[in-house]
């Protein structure tokens, strides 16, 4: 009998438990309305295979959408619900009644205001507009990444049928948000779109100066303009790729201080942490005078979108400041890292999201943003920050090199897009799809021994490459090989995160699938599911080949350069 458990774990203020599972055979057996129902009925049942009954947990008043973390635990065997309720078997009477009598227990599935408790928790949008996806044969996709230079960067997005390249600026934006862009105003300076836009930056992050530009990078290299050099050196807990090569191209040293773990299945609630006893190491040693800043990625991108707590941002806050050192957030994923806060870091359940991230910014002198992410924006981003000398020497950088400082290299009707989206991105049930999608979706491939980093994060799904091909050594760019053979077997296109992108400052070979913005469906994500699992199976067959750098520039190599697959 194959058993199978879709939970959904509330997180006390006590302990770590969120582990939100959506177990794939039973959201199968959840497509029929009697599969969910016995479903149910064996989640308050004592002899539960999962382990006990369900029980309901409390919410804020007034919330009226289905919550994942209402239940705390849906089981179900899916052989025998298949049987038990299967009409063309006859059953005896008493056994006909107790079916009823499971079938009446739903009416009692109801939260502590009366309200019926749902196991799935739907999207919270409807679709209004759709574009068509492109689907060739195995044979055509070869031909398509050969003539990629086997870069999946240099692909058209034409030839992709599920594109999880990156999350940046590739999601679907709001009807409340393209109805905004039709006011938008296009004044060289003093446009009222760029004050729309600063009222709803300075509402969530009140840093004193608000400078846009026309994407995360962007911001980044106004600030370490200012900020770099020769000799200096900036820690982060880890940088991503276009943050480090900033940091690198002003001559300082980009240096990474995360929390480390044995493995990328090693549980912690906040993997994303940086290392304190690092840091306070690094600032009180004899290269503290070279620090101009301290940075923390939130959520922490290369090491998976793992979240970053509250609490350690008040550690390196206070660590900081001790030494006179400025700390600067990259908020790219701000509203996913709060939530993460919300559910996992005790005493902060019953806090708004609005909350939360008020006090991430509070504990920072400024932040670097990419609106394409949780500004949930097609383009655009800024930089903010308190300090008035600062903010002057990046203001003439930002003129030099984007434009002037009420529009930034942007059109009004993008900065008025993006204060649509920041009112949007922290509603609770936008985000909980968020993280419910990616959960979904991870557990799925954990259940079918597929190695994922754990727990599952925010934006993406990151496969372990370096697991799934033990035996390819990191030269051959392991995480590359998975990535291509995504693409080959599925036309999905994903991003390799390991030697390929970073070189020899690669702590993983991993593979990340980053899922834009209210863009796919269930059904997309189940798709993936299945060509993650062949790829899995060509992997453990050691069919999958290495590749080796032909061509490549001296930085960022990972965008433009040149590959070759070794003979198998």
């Amino acid at each position: 009998m194959t058993s199978s458990c879709l939970s959904f774990n509330h997180c006390s203020s006590h302990s770590y438990s969120h582990s939100l599972s959506f177990s794939h055979s039973t959201r199968r057996l959840a497509h029929s309305p009697l599969g969910i129902h016995q479903a149910q009925a064996q989640a308050r049942a004592p002899s539960s295979p999962c382990g006990g009954g369900g029980r309901h947990l409390h919410h804020k008043e007034n919330r009226n959408w289905a919550s994942s973390s209402r239940i705390l635990r849906l089981c179900a065997s899916t052989q025998s619900s298949s049987s038990s309720l299967d009409s063309s078997v006859p059953v005896p009477v008493d056994a006909e009644l107790q079916q009823q009598r499971q079938r009446d227990s739903l009416l009692a599935l109801e939260d502590e205001n009366g309200e019926p408790i749902y196991a799935t928790v739907i999207e919270p949008f409807r679709i209004k507009t759709v574009e068509p996806l492109y689907t060739y044969t195995r044979k055509q996709r070869k031909e398509f990444l050969r003539d990629a230079d086997y870069n999946l960067f240099k692909l058209s997005s034409e030839n992709v049928t599920l594109d999880f390249l990156t999350d940046s600026g590739t999601g679907a934006m709001s009807a409340n948000q393209w109805g905004a862009m039709m006011i938008g105003d296009e004044s060289y300076a003093g446009s009222p779109s760029f004050v729309r836009f600063e009222q709803a930056v300075k509402h969530l992050f009140p840093f004193k100066h608000v400078l846009p530009t026309h994407q995360g990078r962007a911001a980044e290299k106004v600030l370490f303009s200012a900020l770099g050099g020769k000799g200096r050196v900036v820690p982060n807990n880890t940088h991503f790729d276009t943050t480090r090569a900033h940091v690198e191209a002003s001559g300082a040293e980009a240096l990474d201080l995360i929390v480390t773990f044995e493995s990328t299945s090693q549980k912690h609630p906040f993997k994303g942490n940086m290392d304190v006893d690092a840091l306070r190491s690094l600032l009180e040693g004899p290269r503290g005078k070279d620090v101009p800043c301290v940075m923390l990625t939130v959520t922490n991108n290369s090491a998976g979108g793992q979240p970053v707590s509250l609490e350690n941002m008040k550690l390196v806050s206070e660590l900081a400041h001790a030494h006179g050192k400025p700390l600067i957030m990259d908020a790219c994923r701000f509203a996913e890292n709060a939530f993460f806060i919300q559910r996992r870091e005790p005493g902060q359940r019953d806090r708004s999201i609005e909350d939360i991230v008020r006090d991430m910014a509070s504990l920072c002198d400024g932040m670097t943003m990419s609106a394409k992410k949780d500004g949930l924006a097609n383009i655009g981003g800024w930089l903010a920050i308190n300090d008035d000398k600062l903010a002057a020497s990046c203001r003439e950088q930002l003129i030099l090199t984007e434009g002037y400082t009420t529009y930034g290299g942007l059109a009004g009707r993008d900065l008025d897009a993006i204060a649509v989206g920041l009112q949007e991105v922290v509603q609770e049930p936008y985000l909980e799809y968020r993280i419910r999608t990616i959960d979904y979706f991870g557990k799925a491939l954990i259940a079918r021994g597929i190695p994922c980093v754990e727990p599952l994060g925010g934006h993406a799904i990151y496969l372990d490459a370096s697991r799934m091909l033990p035996s390819m050594p990191r030269e051959q760019l392991p995480g590359h090989s998975v990535a291509c053979a995504l693409y080959v077997e599925g036309g999905i296109r994903a991003c390799e995160i390991g030697t390929l992108m970073f070189g020899g400052a690669a702590k993983n070979e991993l593979v990340r699938m980053a899922i834009p913005r209210r863009m796919y469906t269930q059904s997309h994500v189940d798709y993936a599911i299945e060509v993650c699992e062949r790829v899995a199976a060509l992997a453990r067959r050691g069919s999958l080949p290495g590749y080796k750098i032909v061509e490549q520039p001296p930085s960022l190599r990972h965008f433009s350069a040149k590959l070759r697959p070794f003979t198998l």
